[in-house]
């Protein structure tokens, strides 16, 4: 889930909240989200039938959606706890780490097969990144080392979907994701949110809930995973990775116009390289992608026009067979 809906209540209020306790209180926030979604989740599956329930046995869930779900409770809550300490852009900028992080994850785990040539484009990705940090001008080691955790456990989350759910023929969209993972995540979140933020929130007297904020702010995050699933559904993963790209350079374009992010030029340029690779390596798995399916589909012909040759060679021998006999 991608953590746009963040930027509403911490980012972007983040000035005006300073007297305010919203931004002290990340998991709580992300508690909201969960239950939210996960709610709505449920009545468009169950309810309006509006998306095709995916058969889970009780074994299959504990076994691989509940560590899914541990994982992407780690995830969230270091990155939107990131949000406290960096900018919107250095943070979209430390993001492009993923693929480095989902690929040496998936190497160790025997899903990727090391290639020297894609580990200099992750090479490539790690200098841009380490340029656009060298140049960020509200530096923050916490907040760096929340927000590289948070790539961490999202990356390996995503490896263990390949090995738990995609190997077994279990394919999840954003909305049956949020079905299965939201409850999971609400649960393993609640253990540090009743050690962490519990005893503040009863000691703060200053706070209150404000429906509008978190109502829209949830919304936001549901509706996101909608136009995911929209989106994917009516074009392809091409097109959603190339609105992905385009959705991080308007984020930075936003927080430099709208939060007043600081960004240096070292910024843009380190985030440029890495950029660069990032797309590079993006566009080389969908080629190989595209032609591993090109491959099957050939393979598939292939197979069929052999059974069908088959069948014409038993049917002409047969008919031999009895015109000798006749004779």
């Amino acid at each position: 889930m991608n953590h746009l809906y963040i930027y509403i209540c911490i980012s972007g209020n983040n000035k005006p909240c300073k007297g305010n306790t919203i931004n002290q209180f990340p998991i709580s926030l992300t508690m909201i989200h969960m239950f939210f979604c996960g709610t709505l989740a449920f009545l468009l599956i169950k309810v309006f039938k509006f998306v095709e329930p995916v058969t889970m046995s009780r074994c299959l869930f504990l076994s691989s959606v509940v560590p899914i779900g541990a994982l992407y409770s780690l995830s969230l809550w270091l990155s939107n706890s990131a949000y406290i300490y960096l900018s919107v852009s250095f943070i979209q900028m430390l993001k492009a780490l993923m693929p480095v992080a989902v690929y040496s994850i998936g190497v160790t785990f025997k899903k990727e097969s090391f290639k020297s040539d894609t580990m200099c484009n992750m090479v490539s990705i790690s200098v841009g990144v380490a340029i656009a940090a060298y140049g960020e001008a509200k530096f923050d080691s916490w907040g760096v080392v929340l927000q590289l955790g948070a790539v961490a456990f999202e990356a390996t989350r995503l490896v263990m979907i390949q090995i738990l759910l995609t190997s077994k023929g279990i394919t999840l969209n954003p909305i049956t994701s949020l079905y299965y993972v939201a409850p999971c995540c609400l649960v393993f979140l609640l253990v540090p949110w009743i050690f962490v933020e519990l005893p503040i929130l009863r000691e703060t007297s200053s706070f209150h809930f404000d429906f509008e904020i978190f109502g829209t702010n949830s919304l936001c995050a549901f509706a996101l995973n909608l136009a995911v699933f929209l989106l994917v559904g009516k074009t392809s993963p091409l097109t959603m990775n190339v609105a992905g790209v385009v959705k991080d350079w308007l984020l930075i374009a936003f927080s430099w116009s709208a939060i007043k992010d600081t960004i240096t030029p070292i910024n843009l340029f380190g985030y440029g390289l890495a950029f660069s690779g990032v797309a590079y390596y993006s566009i080389s798995k969908l080629l190989a992608l595209k032609a591993k399916e090109a491959q099957k589909k050939a393979q598939q012909a292939d197979e069929e026009a052999g059974k069908v040759l088959e069948e014409r060679d038993g049917e002409g021998g047969g008919s031999t067979n009895r015109n000798e006999s006749q004779d």
